[in-house]
């Protein structure tokens, strides 16, 4: 996924964590395989952060923000309303892949997400979805079609297991910036101008062909 110069900005914080911190907390715990990692301080939310990269997924309970940045991919965020934990993934197709894939196909990535949301104390029966990404972010795209394919995945995956889209932003031709807000369900979007449209052309076509590129409150969406 293409950094924006305005996602680069954003991401801009400290450049350690003071001893004891949280921030130091969670980038020494452990991670479980798929689950996102790139912790930072974030300026703009005087919060911390974690990024989720393509394949990734985060779940957590406490008032801090999980970004990530979005072209024709999908990002579930998913919130229970009784256990107040959230979480969100980020797939690059809706195809089904395996463990050895990690999150980048759309079922596995739900099924990890879901999964690690009930491990946390969440129920199917009180989970909410809110969506994004999908966008056709290169003008003329439409032999691809790579982000209606994962709209219409996630759209439907969500359908049969009971779980209601509350929001969502999707298709059209923007990319995105994503910031949920797991202790709230609360979820912000922002649309970008594309900064480098050949590496998102690169992107979009690395997923058509199922290749991994390099990584470069609840019931609304606020706009920021």
């Amino acid at each position: 996924m293409v950094d924006s110069p305005t996602l680069r900005t954003s991401f801009t914080g400290t450049a350690g964590a003071p001893a004891g911190s949280r921030l130091e907390k969670l980038k020494s715990h452990p991670r479980k395989p798929g689950e996102a990692s790139f912790f930072f301080y974030d300026a703009h939310f005087k919060n911390d952060a974690v990024k989720v990269l393509p394949g990734e997924y985060f779940v957590h309970d406490e008032d801090l923000v999980i970004m990530t940045t979005l072209g024709s991919c999908i990002a579930a965020c998913l919130w229970d309303r009784n256990a107040k934990v959230g979480g969100m993934n980020h797939f690059m197709l809706p195809d089904s892949g395996g463990a050895q894939d990690g999150g980048r196909y759309g079922s596995y990535a739900m099924e990890l997400l879901i999964n690690e949301l009930m491990k946390r104390g969440a129920s199917r029966s009180t989970l909410e979805a809110k969506v994004f990404g999908g966008g056709q972010v290169i003008a003329g795209m439409n032999t691809i079609n790579v982000g209606q394919r994962n709209t219409e995945f996630v759209t439907n995956y969500l359908k049969t297991e009971h779980i209601p889209i509350v929001s969502k932003d999707v298709l059209e031709i923007y990319p995105r910036k994503v910031c949920f807000f797991p202790a709230s369900g609360k979820a912000m979007v922002k649309r970008l101008a594309a900064a480098n449209p050949e590496a998102l052309l690169a992107q979009d076509r690395a997923a058509s062909q199922r290749v991994v590129p390099p990584s470069s409150g609840a019931g609304s969406i606020d706009l920021f």
